[in-house]
């Protein structure tokens, strides 16, 4: 995060929501630093964040604020504020290079991020409120939560440069952040649920159990037509075993139906560990 926020997203005086995205804004108007900058703003959401959702988070994200907070300096120590990319022959920042720097900067905050409320922690700043509403409101995604709260910061940066381009950025940063917080958070095991519904079910049973080894469930169906009993296979497998899986059900049942759904994450035996995944969050 101290990388994103530092090398790839404050030289384009971007503010990509939380309270780093007002220490960039408070960096370029008055020179301030950016981690001690950030550190001051998160002090007052920390104690609200201990006070909502427990003395063993607000622990939590004392490490996770002094951490953010002490690489940042870091980082600004040893780096410095100098544009990625710069134009030849000069220190002004490249526009032709924007794009893919604001892209590889949410890139590697989304990362951190995900990564920190893995271990139902936070950073601190406006993630803490993103957290708490997650609280309350739990089939909202906590990246999803974040775009909201953070596109207040980002209006701020409109009134502080006057520049349309970069809160148009900014917003795209914290889209892409949002969407690796939630990809990371969900793992990147992904894999296929796949519904068979076939009248040589127990033959193609035996092909899921000895040849692609996995297991399975039968549930029982009835066609809407006719009325006639259907065992329909409930099935799991990593997605390069799919192929396969096709080739067998139409070796054995040309007439067969199958539906093929997108699984982001599947838990338990001969994947990854359910009791694992529990602790890990």
């Amino acid at each position: 995060m101290a990388v994103g926020y530092v090398v790839f997203i404050s030289p384009l005086k971007l503010a990509p929501g939380g309270v780093y995205g007002i220490a960039i804004i408070l960096h370029h108007l008055f020179d301030f630093p950016i981690g001690l900058s950030g550190l001051s703003l998160d002090i007052p959401l920390l104690a609200i964040g201990t006070l909502w959702l427990g003395p063993k988070f607000g622990a939590k994200t004392v490490a996770g604020v002094l951490g953010l907070s002490g690489f940042i300096t870091l980082v600004e120590a040893l780096y410095g504020y100098q544009p990625l990319i710069c134009m030849p022959g000069t220190d002004i920042p490249d526009p032709s290079a924007n794009f893919i720097i604001a892209l590889c900067g949410a890139v590697f905050i989304g990362i951190g991020l995900g990564l920190i409320f893995k271990t139902r922690a936070t950073s601190g700043g406006t993630d803490i409120i993103a957290m708490i509403i997650g609280k309350y409101i739990k089939h909202i995604p906590i990246g999803t939560l974040l775009i909201a709260v953070d596109s207040i910061v980002v209006l701020l940066s409109l009134i502080a440069f006057d520049d349309w381009t970069i809160p148009l950025y900014s917003w795209l940063v914290i889209y892409i952040t949002g969407q690796v917080v939630d990809k990371v958070i969900a793992g990147f095991s992904s894999g296929k649920a796949v519904l068979i519904i076939s009248d040589n079910a127990d033959e193609i049973k035996e092909r899921i159990l000895k040849d692609l080894n996995r297991g399975g469930t039968f549930l029982k169906g009835e066609g809407m037509y006719n009325h006639t009993e259907k065992k329909i296979i409930y099935t799991t497998i990593p997605r390069k075993q799919l192929p396969q899986l096709i080739f067998f059900v139409h070796e054995i049942d040309p007439n067969a139906f199958m539906s093929v759904l997108e699984a982001s994450e599947i838990l338990g035996e001969g994947f990854t560990s359910l009791r694992e995944k529990a602790i890990e969050r």
